[in-house]
């Protein structure tokens, strides 16, 4: 049995350091312990979750970071809506003042059916790699290429691309801009919700050159300005542009248009002139 005295002692011995390490420890972490605010948490669970870089900020959590040391306001997160807004406000004790619900328009409707190619493109699928090529394949150096640079970088699976050209679902849509800031040619915006009625197109060649390159291209003939009942619309620079200000949504221009390049997204009012 005298083997048993020297184990019993490194036990024991071993014991003790565990519980003096242990001790240093926990007394180590007391001390070097770094606050973590409880509300960026709480501001966290109320953002999107989509990590989509819309804010300005590293993902979500470099977002909530940010809100709860003041450098971020608590609107900053436009996918999170006038709900998140409201929660992150209510989280920080200020109010939101949110303003109006963006969403992103294609401003052209340069399908493969619509608009003139120039050349066959053969390489990478990407808008700004084609745009890198003499402009990209289509005559008309507005149009959108169609070749998706929007659809990977949506977080929200609220576009596709549809004959040639970005279509967006306005129902997930959450105006975040991530298609907005990486399409080269500059055909998607952030436009309010509300403000329904727009020209998709912004060829500001003469007439006669755009309706070459694109079927249904502005071509500054001013009928939409003719029909508008509010004096909303007007050629400028050779191509349609809306005041919103004073734009009533009623649809004449739509109707009076006849290249088809004005689109009315309220209540389906492009259905009813016949819209392709």
């Amino acid at each position: 049995m005298e083997w048993l005295m020297p184990v019993l002692l490194a036990l024991l011995i071993l014991g003790a350091l565990g519980v003096i390490f242990g001790l240093l420890l926990g007394f180590v972490g007391k001390k070097f312990e770094v606050k973590v605010d409880e509300r960026v948490q709480a501001v966290r669970d109320a953002v999107a979750g989509a990590n989509c870089g819309a804010c300005g900020y590293p993902g979500c959590d470099g977002f909530a970071q940010a809100v709860v040391e003041g450098k971020a306001p608590v609107t900053g997160c436009a996918p999170a809506g006038k709900d998140g807004a409201d929660r992150i406000a209510r989280i920080m004790g200020v109010t939101a003042d949110v303003g109006e619900r963006m969403t992103a328009r294609v401003r052209c409707n340069g399908t493969c059916d619509n608009v003139q190619y120039l050349y066959d493109y053969k390489g990478p699928v990407s808008c700004r790699a084609a745009a890198a090529l003499s402009g990209g394949p289509k005559a008309c150096s507005y149009a959108c290429l169609g070749y998706g640079d929007c659809y990977d970088v949506c977080k929200f699976n609220a576009i596709t691309i549809e004959n040639g050209v970005a279509s967006i679902n306005d129902d997930f849509c959450t105006g975040c801009g991530a298609c907005v800031a990486a399409c080269p040619r500059d055909s998607i915006a952030l436009i309010p919700k509300n403000r329904t009625v727009v020209v998709r197109c912004r060829n500001t060649e003469t007439g006669k050159t755009a309706r070459e390159h694109c079927k249904v291209a502005c071509i500054g003939c001013r009928r939409c300005e003719k029909a508008c009942p509010s004096d909303a619309i007007h050629v400028v620079n050779g191509v349609a542009q809306i005041d919103p200000d004073k734009c009533t949504r009623c649809g004449a221009c739509v109707a009076a248009c006849p290249m088809k390049c004005i689109y009315n997204y309220f209540e389906g009012l492009h259905e009813a002139y016949d819209w392709q």
